[in-house]
């Protein structure tokens, strides 16, 4: 695989990466597991067990879960075709995705801001027709 294609699927799949990760570590519709995992990861027994349920709190930790359920998925290498390559891959992956999903973080952040400014002016227009 040429250099170019590898890279570019690295930009290509890091995108579900991003998105599994961000949906299951933030969303609403995994709202219930993820306050159990939270739960859980601060009152477990064992290290293991406090360690093994932050990671479905955690975007950047569950995204080198999926980031290796890719990589066996998908074969996928970066620059060398053995184990090393499966390293810089994941590493690579793991990278990109977080990058992608802090993106998406201070977009969403700020178009909250916005909603609640409209939301402010459009009560003080209310008030002022009063």
């Amino acid at each position: 695989m040429s250099i170019a294609l590898q890279l570019t699927w690295l930009f290509v799949l890091s995108i579900p990466i991003a998105c599994i990760s961000w949906t299951v570590t933030h969303e609403k519709v995994f709202l219930e597991p993820r306050k159990y995992c939270y739960i859980r990861s601060l009152k477990g027994k064992s290290l293991f067990e406090r360690k093994f349920f932050y990671l479905f709190t955690c975007e950047y930790c569950f995204s080198h879960y999926i980031t290796i359920l890719f990589l066996i998925i998908t074969n996928y290498t970066l620059l060398i075709n053995d184990w090393r390559g499966y390293v810089i891959a994941g590493f690579s992956l793991v990278w990109i995705a977080n990058i992608y999903m802090s993106l998406y973080a201070f977009l969403r952040q700020d178009i909250k801001k916005e909603k609640k400014e409209i939301e402010e002016i459009e009560n003080e227009i209310e008030q002022k027709e009063r």
